[in-house]
């Protein structure tokens, strides 16, 4: 089907309809439309158990927490670790 003359589908247009059809489905699914994501919050440990446990020492011998502040928290450490 060919259209003659400049009338409203001349083929310029036509051409122009499809290429913007185009970017705006090829857009549209770049964006993924509106499905959200669920991110899982990761726990990185960036320092050993030994490194935890002599920096919780550190802490504890400059004064900066108590005895009890100091038990409570090596236990944590340890549990976290997987100790007992």
């Amino acid at each position: 089907m060919t259209f003659q003359g400049g009338g409203p589908m001349s083929g310029s247009r036509v051409a122009a309809a499809i290429v913007m059809l185009a970017l705006v489905a090829s857009f549209a699914g770049c964006c993924g439309g509106s499905k959200t994501v669920e991110q899982t919050p990761v726990n990185v440990q960036t320092k050993t158990t030994g490194e935890q446990l002599m920096d919780l020492q550190k802490a504890y011998e400059s004064g900066a927490i108590d005895e009890k502040e100091y038990n409570k928290m090596k236990q944590e450490i340890i549990e976290k670790s997987g100790g007992k």
